[in-house]
């Protein structure tokens, strides 16, 4: 499954809201997110595996507790996809800049 499939469940992006924030036991995710969207334990606890096979949240064992946080390495496949856009937003910022510049100027002037 790639970045852009995961991210596009509703689900996921919420935990992944939620786990950004701070560490959470499984317990609290799930209870969080039954809330929200009146799915099952086990639905959850699917999200959650999909969210840790595929890089984008650790998992740590506490006892008998789960503990989630966020792993930006999770984010790369995003992150690469974006630089390739970037291009347009920043020449875009930077005439934006110039503009704002000239303004400047021409309001001194006048």
């Amino acid at each position: 499954m790639n970045a852009f499939d995961v991210l596009a469940d509703p689900v996921r992006r919420r935990t992944l809201e939620l786990i950004s924030q701070r560490e959470h036991a499984s317990g609290e995710i799930v209870k969080a997110v039954e809330a929200e969207f009146g799915i099952s334990q086990s639905a959850v606890s699917q999200h959650l595996r999909i969210l840790r096979d595929t890089g984008f949240a650790k998992v740590r064992k506490d006892g008998a507790k789960r503990c989630y946080e966020i792993d930006p390495a999770g984010f790369d496949d995003v992150d690469a996809w974006l630089d390739r856009l970037r291009h347009f937003w920043v020449s875009n910022m930077e005439a934006l800049a110039t503009e704002i510049e000239r303004g400047k100027r021409s309001d001194k002037s006048t």
